[in-house]
């Protein structure tokens, strides 16, 4: 629990046969006789930080006023009259930053730029140079908090052999479409970039291989349906077992050659992919 900075308490029942003692990691309890039982609630209470966090997914790259065009794709994997949480996200964060944000799909960016007078493939070829560009998934796993892990794992891709194993890994259980990105897309994008013969198997929701150590990589989900902790867990299991881990879009960026362009909106990090 130390180790994978997880908060805890340890309950030490029947202290009404052994009476109640003092313990720096836990407190006495009776849950027949119901001793100390609210006691340990408010300290389990009191593991649980409520207070707001600091971090940004957009808002503090972003100036009152500025434009932000968001590319969202319409596909058969998107689902049904919604955005997906990480859209809603970022709009939301935008919206809080008094900024303006724009949604349209790749297929009328060009023509959506144009009309705006404004100075990941098809969408970095319409996008003039002095934009800057980015994903959702870059945005969410700076948000998430391993985007510097997921840049320095996404180099693995390049280094994968006959026979390796990756592992594909989502957050959530939605029901599979004829395209889904993490069981048809990534893979075929793996196996043309690569030209290697790869070994893939996928997780979702809740399960997660206890043992990674047979892995080369680890490519994830943005982890919107994920906690901090969860996802904090899942990138320290892998650094632990010393698996390479990424996620969906740093992947995609990587393999489309747009990734050095992505982060240009995040220049700290460009000095990881030299």
């Amino acid at each position: 629990f130390k180790e994978k900075k997880i908060p805890y308490v340890v309950a030490y029942n029947k202290c009404d046969l052994t009476g109640p003692r003092n313990y720096d990691d836990g407190l006495s309890v009776s849950a027949s006789e119901g001793l100390f039982i609210h006691e340990l609630k408010e300290r389990i209470g009191s593991l649980v930080n409520t207070g707001d966090t600091k971090m940004r997914i957009v808002g503090d790259l972003l100036n009152p006023y500025d434009l932000v065009v968001l590319v969202i794709p319409i596909d058969k994997a998107a689902p049904k009259g919604r955005l997906i949480l990480p859209q809603q996200q970022v709009i939301r964060d935008i919206l809080e930053a008094c900024a303006i944000s724009v949604a349209v799909r790749e297929t009328e960016l060009k023509e959506t730029l144009e009309r705006l007078c404004q100075v990941f493939g098809q969408v970095s070829k319409d996008v003039p140079e002095e934009i800057l560009l980015t994903s959702f998934s870059i945005l969410l796993a700076r948000y998430k908090g391993f985007l510097e892990d997921a840049v320095k794992g996404v180099a693995a891709i390049g280094d994968l052999k006959d026979g390796d194993k990756i592992l594909i890994s989502e957050g959530c259980t939605h029901h599979r479409q004829c395209d889904d990105i993490g069981t048809v897309k990534l893979p075929r994008w793996l196996l043309q970039y690569t030209g290697k013969e790869l070994l893939m198997e996928t997780s979702s929701g809740r399960e997660f291989p206890e043992d990674l150590s047979a892995y080369k990589l680890i490519i994830h989900c943005g982890g919107c349906m994920l906690n901090e902790r969860e996802m904090e867990f899942r990138r320290k299991c892998a650094s632990d077992a010393g698996v390479p881990f990424t996620n969906y879009g740093i992947a995609i960026a990587y393999m489309k050659g747009i990734l050095k362009r992505s982060l240009k909106a995040l220049p700290h990090l460009e000095e990881l992919l030299h």
